[in-house]
């Protein structure tokens, strides 16, 4: 549940999210008096950084140092901002907005950037709604608080209504902070259609393209530089076959959408540009201002207007639709490619674990060591089993007919059903997502995470690590977790068909003799 002022809250002591031992940033200046004491074994070419000194690893009683911290543990109120338009038709069904407006300092950039963005969006639709317009669903637009010190203001508002938004919302679209370049969209991979035909119809400020085309561009020459990466190559063909939708990333954590698709299960994105302004170096700093954001991230505040033309169009065309924008051949696709990655990975570590049990056994790391230096053995690694990937390939087996069978009777049958149906399909869409979550949630010590498919990673920051409980489970060398999740993952792709083959039911009605493919 939420803060509110009846919650049970954990002290302090028991808080298993905060740190024992303090971290904190320092400047590049404190840290070479710290950096140039040290004077033990010369550090490898990876371990070194970019000051002007010699790096070392431990040493004398030089580089001893004592640092006293001293933190405000006060409680403080936070204050979310909620702007609802209700609907005309399905005020029960909604589109949530967010961006928050919280930031450390001046929070130009961060966030700010976009919540001017959301605020012109806000501003249009007010026009509309002058000229006699109505939304046929209800807008919700939500500022929030408490995003920088850990997402707290969406957090807390999504536990303490969560029922309701479980039962009502149909998406998500976040912004954060945004600048001049290229279209970045990371989100739900069912909406990945609808986001690239919003993309076909913004026209990107500089070029006078579509943003669309410009990302495309930018995604196949990407490909073909120097240290491109296998995702890079990958996405630079897709870019450069027109019949193709540009494709999602998938989310990890950083900003507000992560209550919503991680913990309720309601489908969402976060969208900004990027790539070409100047932003370097001021990233949550008090150099974030104004003045530099104009001048070097997105002068003229072009891209501001793109990002609000984007997601207004994200907002409105969700608000509108009579039938789902959900294509879900595109999410059963890119669930076989996360689980041809996490095969991959078992294997690629199972070859690992052999060839080091191979130089042990020669005496490799010893023989190969400069004896003049000091050195120590590697860690052994823990031999790999073989997995029991069965419950997610036939999960997925099913998946990819389900959604196959979804996508074609909505594309034959959709546009000539009745208003009632169509209503409960788009509500039906709003729920599909929730499929995906389990109880107890992925290990270690986080429950509240229960997304089967997203979560970002536990050592990765804000990056996203899908399928994740089998993912880190081989990564962790946790191996009895990874068949505990292969069935759970099995078990909430089979429940996702079960809703989509529920959807095909409705298409076709009660006369219609067979059933989807694959279902019970």
């Amino acid at each position: 549940m939420g803060a509110t002022d009846g919650a049970k809250r954990l002290t302090r002591e028991a808080a298993p999210t905060i740190l024992k031992l303090p971290v904190l940033p320092i400047s590049y200046g404190d840290a070479e008096h710290f950096l140039s004491a040290l004077e033990g074994r010369v550090v490898p070419a990876s371990w070194r950084g970019g000051l002007a000194i010699t790096y070392h690893a431990g040493g004398t009683d030089a580089a001893k140092a004592h640092i006293v911290v001293k933190s405000d543990w006060s409680l403080k109120t936070l204050y979310d901002v909620v702007a609802v338009m209700k609907g005309s038709e399905h005020p029960d069904q909604w589109v949530l907005r967010g961006n928050h407006h919280d930031g450390w300092v001046f929070g130009a950039s961060d966030p700010l950037s976009g919540h001017v963005a959301m605020m012109a969006e806000a501003k249009a639709i007010g026009q509309l709604v002058k000229s006699g317009w109505r939304p046929k669903r209800t807008l919700v637009y939500l500022s929030w608080d408490g995003e920088e010190p850990m997402l707290l203001g969406s957090t807390e508002w999504a536990e303490t209504h969560a029922a309701e938004l479980k039962k009502k919302a149909l998406v998500y679209i976040n912004t954060d902070g945004n600048a001049r370049g290229f279209l970045r969209v990371e989100g739900s991979h069912s909406l990945e259609s609808y986001v690239a035909k919003v993309a076909t119809d913004v026209v990107d400020p500089q070029t006078g393209v579509s943003v669309d085309a410009r990302r495309r561009a930018h995604a196949m020459t990407a490909s073909g530089s120097a240290g491109a990466n296998e995702r890079a190559k990958e996405v630079g063909k897709i870019a450069a076959d027109p019949s193709k939708d540009y494709p999602l990333d998938a989310l990890g954590s950083g900003s507000d959408y992560s209550s919503f698709l991680q913990h309720l299960g309601i489908a969402s994105l976060n969208v900004g540009y990027g790539g070409e302004g100047s932003g370097g170096g001021v990233y949550h700093s008090a150099y974030d201002t104004w003045e530099h954001h104009s001048k070097f991230v997105d002068p003229g505040f072009a891209y501001a207007g793109a990002l609000a033309k984007t997601t207004g169009r994200l907002v409105l065309r969700m608000s509108e639709a009579d039938l789902p924008v959900q294509r879900y051949g595109d999410f059963a696709n890119t669930v076989a490619t996360y689980l041809d990655e996490v095969k991959k990975l078992a294997d690629k570590k199972r070859e690992e674990q052999t060839a080091q049990a191979r130089m042990f056994a020669a005496n490799a790391f010893k023989l190969s060591d400069d004896p003049t230096l000091s050195s120590g053995l590697p860690t052994p690694l823990k031999a790999v089993p073989y997995f029991n990937f069965a419950p997610i390939e036939n999960a997925v087996v099913r998946l990819k007919a389900s959604a196959k069978a979804y996508d074609a009777a909505l594309a034959a049958k959709g546009a000539a059903l009745p208003a009632a149906t169509k209503g409960k399909l788009v509500e039906l869409a709003g729920r599909t997502e929730q499929a995906l979550l389990m109880e107890p949630g992925l290990p270690g010590g986080r429950g509240w995470y229960k997304n089967m498919i997203y979560a970002p990673g536990r050592l990765t920051g804000y990056g996203a690590k899908t399928l994740p409980g089998v993912r880190e489970a081989i990564e962790d060398e946790r191996w009895t977790d990874v068949d505990t999740y292969a069935a759970m993952i099995g078990k909430a792709l089979t429940a996702y068909a079960d809703r989509l083959d529920e959807g095909v039911a409705l298409i076709n009605g009660p006369s219609a003799s067979a059933k989807a493919p694959g279902a019970r």
